[in-house]
């Protein structure tokens, strides 16, 4: 099938990947443009882009999917159908339509539960057990169109976002490939979405990836794991911020105040103290430098149990 692939991000790269894998024809990638990215702030391609350039397939960037000129460029290619993965912008539906046989999506969720822009990071932060990847039809609308398939997917306690991301992006590259043989033969029809059971998963910002010290051990451990890696769970220590990983609740312990460093190992962690007892981060990153284990942050932060995060 003549595939026009969009999508941006490393979750998007299995599919990409596994449509090729498949003798798809991969007619060209629409990405975002360079931007940007890591602590030098160079600008860079997107991981889609990199790997388009590599395949040798043809790759559009737009600031925004429209205009007359931008749909000339997506006539010229001829495609089929498109894919959509992670990239990032909702598309009109003139742009939906254009392939004959319409556009379908990857979602990271098990639709309508999740709807947005992070499913994955709110799955784990509202404590589910469960979630999955949905492929769809598109329209217009954010993550509504009918659904061609769904694979359901655990969550471990143990399970942070940017790991189960993973492991999704990996689910869905199969989930495509499945759902383009079915509709080939014309073996898949759409259901349309259960509009009762709606939820959203809403782009995260740096004040919402705040802990909470105040909550049970159990949601905020879950909210550090939600947030990992990016925008990163923080909290401030001598008015210094610091992003944590890898939270371990250590249950009804008689616990301390809400924040209250309890205790400080260097072999185990930090303890600190929660609504109902307390939970100890194997993980940290201060301000400015890298991620790290909390064992080699202790042995030269001065970190004492009376301290508090806040």
């Amino acid at each position: 099938m003549r595939a026009l692939f969009w999508g941006t991000p490393r979750f998007a790269l299995p599919s990409l990947r596994a449509l090729l894998g498949e003798g798809h024809d991969v007619v060209g990638v629409v990405t975002q443009p360079d931007r940007p990215a890591g602590r030098g702030r160079k600008v860079r391609p997107s991981p889609v882009k990199d790997i388009a350039l590599e395949e040798g397939i043809s790759v559009l960037s737009p600031e925004a999917p429209r205009g007359a000129s931008f749909l000339d460029s997506l006539r010229a290619l001829r495609p089929e159908i498109s894919v959509v993965v992670a990239y990032g912008h909702i598309l009109r539906q003139e742009v939906l339509e254009l392939p004959e046989r319409g556009s379908v999506n990857v979602h990271a969720s098990l639709l309508p539960e999740l709807r947005g822009a992070a499913p994955v990071t709110w799955a784990i932060v509202r404590g589910y057990d469960l979630t999955g990847i949905t492929v769809m039809r598109m329209s217009e609308g954010m993550d509504d169109g009918p659904i061609l398939l769904q694979r359901e997917v655990p969550i471990d306690e143990k399970d942070s976002a940017s790991g189960l991301t993973r492991r999704l992006a990996e689910v869905g590259a199969e989930a495509i490939v499945e759902a383009l043989a079915l509709l080939e033969v014309g073996a898949r029809s759409a259901v349309a979405q259960d509009d009762t059971r709606v939820t959203y998963a809403p782009k995260v910002s740096r004040q919402v990836a705040r802990v909470d010290w105040s909550r049970p051990g159990r949601e905020v451990a879950d909210h550090i794991r939600g947030m990992d890696a990016v925008p990163g769970a923080w909290t401030l220590l001598h008015e210094e911020p610091i992003k944590l990983f890898c939270p371990r609740v250590q249950g009804s312990d008689g616990g301390g105040a809400p924040g209250a460093i309890l205790g400080v190992d260097p072999d185990v962690g930090v303890r600190v103290g929660v609504r109902d007892g307390s939970i100890v981060i194997e993980e940290v990153q201060p301000s400015s430098k890298r991620r790290m284990e909390a064992g080699a942050w202790l042995r030269g932060s001065g970190l004492a149990a009376g301290d508090y995060f806040r």
